[in-house]
């Protein structure tokens, strides 16, 4: 990408000195001791941790999948019953409206609960049940792709740019 002018390299030494790098420049950056490198007939190239790409229309935006981690993380690993704080372990999807009554897999109608309260529930309503919810269930906002980027491999110079 850098090659062919569709993306540049940064230069990052610490968070005081970022700058962008042409590939005609960085082809000649020193390799240094901490470097990944690649080998080439004309020697080796540093191998960048950050690209920028040159032109790009839109960063789309995406929500979420409805899944158990995604629920869970949208209601804070807390029971949306008691409040309480859960381990991932400790708790499971509640349908508010239970399947066996028409209820749907949305993100409005499914909730994180203790394991414990959601088999005292059944396959009742919360009121039927002696149950409150804390909040109204709501899908979340789509947010751009790039704040699902995690850094996995645990690069340094990544989190200068990744929340």
């Amino acid at each position: 990408m850098m090659a062919t002018n569709v993306a540049t390299g940064l230069e990052i030494e610490g968070e005081e000195h970022i700058r962008p790098v042409s590939w005609d420049e960085w082809i000649r950056l020193p390799v240094r001791d901490q470097d990944e490198a690649v080998r080439t007939v004309r020697g080796p190239i540093r191998v960048p941790t950050v690209i920028v790409a040159v032109n790009y229309a839109k960063v789309p935006k995406k929500r979420p999948k409805l899944c158990a981690r995604t629920v869970r993380e949208r209601d804070g690993n807390r029971c949306q019953y008691t409040g309480a704080l859960l381990r991932p372990e400790e708790g499971s999807l509640d349908h508010v409206v239970p399947r066996s009554r028409g209820g749907p897999d949305s993100w409005e109608n499914l909730v994180w609960a203790a394991k414990n309260v959601n088999q005292r529930k059944g396959n009742r309503l919360p009121h039927e049940a002696g149950l409150k919810l804390l909040s109204v269930p709501r899908a979340p906002k789509e947010v751009p792709v790039t704040a699902l980027i995690r850094n996995v491999p645990g690069i340094d110079d990544w989190k200068l740019f990744l929340a």
